[in-house]
C-alpha cells in the first residue's frame, strides 16, 4: 500500500495542528521519517503529536543529542535528529536495535543521513515551503497497516 496525503497548513499552529492529527495516525506506533529543509518545522509537527498523546513538558530538538526519549502513557516514543551524522554507519553506535519494540513510535528527523543504515518507514513525511507562504506537508505511507493516511 502507498497512500499519500498533502496538508497545508499556513502557520506554525496549523502545523501543530497536523502534529496532533497524527498522533492518532501513529498510535499502534511504527518508524516514521520526517524530511524538509533546516527550519521546515519537523520538531514542531513532532511537538504537536506530542501534546496530543498528553506530554507537557518541553519538547526540544534532538539536534545535539541525537535523541530525545518520552514514555507517554507506558508507551515509547523516541524522536531522532541525524542532521549531524557525519556517515550512516554512525547509528550502529546509537542503539537503535534497543529502541524499537513492537509498539514504539520511532521519529527520524534527516532520514537521509542514514539511509541504508535505518529501519524502513512505516510512514514519510515532507515539509516544503510553499510558494506565498506556508508550507506543504505531505504524510506518505509506505508499509501495509491497519491505518491509512
Amino acid at each position: 500500500m502507498n497512500q499519500s496525503r498533502t496538508f497545508e497548513p499556513a502557520d506554525e499552529s496549523g502545523t501543530m495542528a497536523l502534529g496532533a492529527e497524527l498522533a492518532e495516525l501513529f498510535a499502534g506506533g511504527g518508524i516514521v521519517y520526517l524530511s524538509g529543509d533546516l527550519g521546515a518545522g519537523k520538531t514542531t509537527l513532532v511537538r504537536g503529536l506530542l501534546r496530543a498523546l498528553g506530554f507537557s513538558g518541553r519538547v526540544k530538538s534532538p539536534s545535539y543529542g541525537l535523541i530525545e526519549s518520552y514514555t507517554i502513557d507506558g508507551r515509547d516514543i523516541h524522536h531522532l535528529d541525524l542532521y549531524r551524522l557525519g556517515h550512516g554507519e554512525e547509528i550502529a553506535y546509537l542503539g537503535l536495535e534497543d529502541l524499537l519494540s513492537q509498539d514504539s513510535l520511532l521519529l527520524v528527523e534527516w532520514p537521509e543521513r542514514g539511509e541504508g543504515w535505518l529501519p524502513a518507514p512505516d510512514w514519510r513525511v515532507r515539509i516544503d515551503d510553499r510558494a506565498g507562504g506556508g508550507r506543504s506537508i505531505t504524510v506518505q505511507q509506505t508499509k501495509e497497516s491497519t491505518q491509512s493516511a
